[in-house]
């Protein structure tokens, strides 16, 4: 496997980790909390779910959390834009290094709608358990790491022993 090439537009890792430790400070310092993407999908999701069912939401506990009735703009959440500027500062930033390509990241004998639909129930697997975790890896590991919470830091070098397990099995796919 060749090493990236930062002069084709990749970041160095090591300033890209030093401008998303500015950042984390930055969001504790104006915003009062940590990142974190997943409150944004439960707002939005409540938001959509009061369009189709609205006295179901009103009268639902967790989704009471993310939707207030009577509010007049429920979306108007620095979580939401921040899940929005995630989205439009990577797509400027693969259009600004030139590597902007629409295609499905895969291995060589794995067929596209398979890693297709992999991909969608593993995004949900993991959507509903962040809800059942009250948060997302992003939150855990950023915004809990950085405060030195314990169980972020258990939780964190629990993933990347697994996933350095996990990628025994399935590096040939990717090969």
């Amino acid at each position: 496997m060749n090493a990236p090439d930062y002069t084709k537009g990749y970041w160095n890792p090591f300033l890209a980790g030093i401008a998303l430790g500015l950042v984390l400070l930055l969001t504790f310092y104006i915003m009062g909390t940590g990142l974190g993407a997943s409150g944004a999908v439960a707002r939005t999701a409540a938001v959509l779910s009061h369009v189709a069912a609205p006295q179901a939401v009103e009268h639902n506990l967790y989704f009471n959390g993310f939707y207030k009735s009577g509010a007049n703009y429920p979306l108007i959440d620095w979580m939401v834009f921040e899940v929005i500027g995630v989205f439009f500062g990577g797509l400027i930033g693969v259009i600004t290094a030139k590597r902007f390509k629409l295609s499905v990241g895969k291995g060589a004998t794995f067929p596209v709608s398979a890693r297709l639909l992999l991909a969608f129930v593993g995004g949900v697997v993991g959507g509903i358990g962040t809800r059942f975790a009250m948060g997302c890896t992003s939150g855990q590991a950023l915004s809990g790491g950085a405060t030195m919470v314990v169980g972020s830091w258990v939780f964190m070098m629990t993933v990347f022993a697994t996933a350095f397990v996990a990628a025994y099995f399935v590096r040939k796919e990717w090969q």
